[in-house]
């Protein structure tokens, strides 16, 4: 589905992507697990169009997204939580979810998944009518993932939906991003809580200072000595 390859991104000077290269496969869950630094955030800004590769391909579904607009790519199928959530605090929580269906125009398919957003979320269904920015971090991460699934992607990228929650909250995003994947939603996830990451998963990916430096299953990736040290806690 996802096909990237001798991807190269920089900020300014700094070489932030080094020739990364990955796929995602129709119906996976996928995640990339690194340290804080490492470019797993410049990946996802990259397939959604927020940044401009230098160099390298990008094949979504056989078509070619490397420097397209965000928006063209968001009308494709891709939709992207951003790390740190980014809701619009001044904006009713029911606002916020519907913008995701922005690019749409199915009135009674939008009603209809704004229900959806409503069943997995119950608590954004309480809180419809309060601003986001009153909301829990826990909550904005929910209200977040309401907005990106509004999208109908095909294809969605989470970036750290786990930062800064509270471990119940996390097991419940966790959930929520399974049954989304078995809905038929592909999912590409960024994650710090690596445990967490490849308890989901079915391939992972190791990033480390802008390069992918190992791959794997999680089985395989939870026998490697040197990525049990180094991110899951192992000694």
């Amino acid at each position: 589905m996802l096909k990237v390859e001798d991807l190269n991104v920089y900020y300014g000077s700094i070489h932030a992507l080094k020739g990364v290269s990955l796929h995602v496969d129709q119906g996976e869950i996928v995640t990339l697990i690194g340290a804080n630094g490492a470019g797993k955030s410049t990946l996802l800004k990259t397939l959604s169009g927020l940044l401009k590769p230098k160099s390298g391909t990008i094949d979504y579904l056989n078509d070619s997204i490397a420097g397209k607009p965000a928006q063209a790519i968001v009308k494709s199928g891709i939709s992207h939580v951003p790390e740190g959530r980014r809701v619009f605090a001044e904006m009713s929580v029911e606002e916020n979810i519907e913008l995701g269906a922005f690019l749409r125009t199915d009135k009674a398919g939008i009603q209809q998944d704004l229900g959806k957003v409503y069943d997995i979320f119950p608590r954004l269904h309480e809180r419809r009518k309060q601003s986001a920015g009153t909301l829990s971090g826990g909550e904005q991460q929910m209200l977040a993932m309401g907005r990106a699934i509004m999208a109908k992607p095909k294809l969605l990228l989470l970036d750290e939906p786990s930062m800064g929650l509270a471990p119940l909250m996390v097991q419940t995003i966790f959930e929520v991003v399974k049954d989304i994947n078995k809905e038929g939603t592909t999912i590409l996830l960024v994650e710090q809580n690596a445990n967490m990451a490849l308890s989901v998963a079915n391939r992972a990916y190791v990033i480390e200072t802008g390069k992918v430096i190992l791959s794997g299953t999680p089985d395989e990736l939870q026998a490697s000595e040197e990525i049990k040290k180094a991110y899951l806690g192992g000694h």
